[in-house]
């Protein structure tokens, strides 16, 4: 069971294969066909080039004949009614000089053009006019191969189990004397051998010689059309169909790029993609095989397109009745979706009404919650503002009331001290003692070591005040304090400031100083600033504790 899994899947997948190696080539056949005009162009344009050479007067002959039968194999393939014109031409030069090898060369050429366009009797007759005389052996190979696709292309015509055969049986006499006077090895010899093979019946002895051609890299776009358009026909008889197609497509791009129009490859390959149900790709061939016909006036090719368009209209005008029917039923499907979508669509739009005024009175909400979210925010930031000062004055005054308590204990403790010492001087009678002790009191020491204290404190509080107060002033300006002390009088006056002591006034009296000096000192640091003046008070109020 498994091995018959393997195998089914095996073959399907050779099977996909081989669709997406049609598809890549179908493709490039539909290219092809769409630069057909280009193509011919071209040949034209050479062919007008070739023309042009006759035109030059007093030419010999030989070199007429010549230049004529270049244009003529240009034809040959291309368009029936110039091909026969320039055959004739050749046979009536070829009479002029009375040379038997040019004759029999013309009237070769005469057979081959009356063959292609499907003149059976007058192919046979022209043929037969060559019978009584002496073929030149470098023509014998050609002559005789023209004898078996006359017979060849009877046995096709006639299609059918008499006639046909014998027909075959002479096609295949022919080749064989053809074969004597072709070169071992070239083109023709391999080709004909395996045509030779193929039509007695053995294909796999023919397809050797057709697949060594294949592989020739010199092959030209004309032998490989003859040789892919014949081996398909030993693909098709094996039943592989896919691999039939893929050597006609390359046959059929090969003949185009060629400007081949006499061509049985792409009948045959409409033929099958119709048998494939490529209705398409079918009718694009069936088309592009007819419009050949009618421009080179092959009449064998226009009987075998009438044989094969009406099949293949038929199908497409079965797929386009059942397209038709599909839609009808598509269009009924789609009317009942579009009634239930009118429904829907009035559904959704009241609840749209509904929802636009629902986030109307949402968004006057958030506006109202966003203007009281603001002034919260603002209420919060000022109350962070002050509770940091709150905080900050707590500290100050934690800090001052320790000091000052500790100030007044020593003050009580000297005073006490003072008082103990006077009593006793006074109980001794030693005035004098007393007036001396009294001299020893230095207030200016005291008033010193008071403001050092307040130094000490100030700076426990702001122990960057003096970095911070540098900053705002220029370099050259910067305060710079001497050896042990801590504050001076400009500093002092900015930090009793910092302390909340704003009015002049009372800085004076603790510095002992007018108010006038203490201006004075306020404008001159003030002057010093990088900043104007007002600013840098504010900034000397910012300046944070530790």
């Amino acid at each position: 069971m498994k091995k018959l899994l393997f195998i089914f899947i095996l073959l399907a997948a050779c099977a996909q294969g081989a669709w997406a190696n049609n598809d890549s080539l179908l493709t490039e056949l539909s290219k092809a066909i769409r630069q057909t005009a280009s193509y011919d162009e071209a040949r034209l344009k050479e062919i007008d080039q070739l023309r042009q050479s006759l035109h030059a007067p007093g030419q010999p002959l030989a070199v007429l004949f010549d230049r004529h039968e270049k244009i003529y194999e240009a034809y040959k393939i291309f368009n029936y009614d110039s091909a026969y014109g320039y055959a004739i031409r050749l046979v009536k030069i070829a009479r002029e000089m009375n040379n038997a090898s040019y004759r029999v060369a013309a009237q070769i050429k005469l057979s081959f053009i009356l063959l292609s366009t499907g003149l059976y009797k007058e192919t046979g007759d022209s043929l037969a006019s060559l019978a009584s005389q002496p073929i030149p052996d470098s023509l014998k190979g050609e002559y005789y191969t023209l004898w078996g696709r006359y017979y060849y292309d009877l046995a096709g015509y006639a299609n059918d189990h008499y006639h046909s055969v014998d027909y075959d049986i002479k096609g295949n006499k022919y080749l064989d004397s053809a074969l004597a006077f072709y070169i071992p090895g070239s083109f023709e010899h391999i080709y004909y051998s395996g045509l030779k093979y193929f039509k007695k019946g053995n294909k796999k002895e023919a397809a050797t010689f057709f697949d060594q051609l294949m592989v020739k890299p010199d092959l030209g776009y004309h032998q490989l059309a003859l040789t892919a358009s014949t081996l398909s026909a030993i693909y098709l008889q094996n039943g592989d169909i896919d691999k039939a197609i893929d050597l006609l497509v390359q046959a059929t791009v090969a003949d185009i790029k060629t400007c081949t129009k006499e061509t049985v490859a792409i009948f045959h390959l409409a033929e099958l993609l119709y048998k494939k149900g490529d209705l398409r790709h079918a009718a694009m061939c069936i088309e592009s095989a007819i419009a050949n016909a009618e421009f080179y006036g092959a009449r064998q090719r226009k009987v075998q397109a009438s044989s094969i368009l009406p099949l293949i209209e038929s199908e497409r005008i079965n797929g386009i009745e059942a397209q038709k029917s599909l839609l009808a039923k598509y269009a009924i499907v789609v009317t009942i979706l579009v009634l239930a979508l009118v429904v829907l669509t009035w559904i959704i739009l009241r609840q749209v009404k509904k929802l636009k005024l629902t986030q109307q009175a949402l968004t006057a909400a958030n506006a109202a919650q966003h203007v009281i979210n603001q002034q919260l925010q603002e209420s919060n930031s000022r109350l962070e503002e002050v509770n940091e000062k709150l905080q900050e004055a707590n500290k100050i005054k934690e800090e001052y009331i320790g000091y000052f308590f500790n100030m007044d204990s020593e003050f009580y403790n000297k005073l006490d001290k003072i008082k103990t010492t006077i009593e006793q001087k006074l109980q001794e009678r030693r005035y004098e003692d007393i007036k001396f002790f009294l001299n020893k009191i230095d207030a200016r020491k005291e008033k010193e070591e008071l403001l050092l204290s307040f130094d000490k404190i100030f700076l426990k509080l702001f122990p960057n005040f003096v970095q911070e107060v540098n900053a705002l002033l220029r370099q050259e300006e910067k305060i710079g304090l001497r050896d042990g002390e801590l504050l001076n009088t400009d500093l002092r006056i900015f930090a009793l400031m910092r302390m909340g002591v704003a009015d002049p006034e009372k800085i004076a009296r603790i510095l002992e100083y007018s108010v006038k000096t203490i201006y004075s000192y306020k404008s001159r640091i003030k002057n010093k600033a990088l900043i104007p003046g007002d600013e840098f008070e504010d900034r000397i109020m910012q300046i944070k504790t530790l």
